[in-house]
């Protein structure tokens, strides 16, 4: 496929470790933040009523670790195609949770960024939080196209 003149190859490498760099440090953050209280990130996964609560509390203890995980090795641009393939499997999961969770009528924070669980019906954002994520998940499925970028300690970026 021919791209413009204006996108040249040295700029699609720079937009790519913008990406990289955008994607990785928010789940990065996001995973840390909820390192430190498993226990309410237990309580955030079992708030969306989907897992069985042994399931939601075994996810809501790891996920925050594959988090920190999977921002690292985005960041550092390692296996950027894999990271970007489960970074957007991982937006899309959240999409999925979130959706339900507005479509049966549920009022929880999403525990994205730590927290979670029960709020006041007025206080929900799942709009704001499923278009968040869907933009994520754009730049993952970039990222997947295009894996090479700057500075990726990945062999053949450039």
């Amino acid at each position: 496929m021919k791209l413009p003149a204006f996108l040249t190859e040295t700029r699609l490498n720079w937009l790519g470790l913008f990406v990289r760099l955008a994607l990785g440090g928010v789940i990065f953050v996001a995973g840390a933040l909820k390192v430190t209280t498993p226990y309410k990130a237990a309580a955030a996964m079992r708030a969306y009523e989907l897992l069985p609560i042994s399931v939601a509390n075994i996810f809501g203890y790891a996920l925050p670790w594959f988090e920190v995980g999977l921002g690292a090795l985005l960041i550092l641009g390692v296996a950027t195609r894999l990271s970007a393939f489960f970074a957007g499997s991982l937006m899309f999961i959240f999409i999925l949770a979130i959706s339900s969770a507005w479509a049966r009528g549920l009022s929880i924070d999403c525990g994205c960024f730590g927290g979670g669980g029960q709020v006041a019906p007025g206080e929900t954002k799942y709009l704001q939080e499923v278009l968040r994520d869907f933009g994520l998940a754009l730049l993952a499925v970039y990222l997947y196209w295009r894996p090479h970028t700057k500075w990726a300690l990945e062999p053949g970026s450039r």
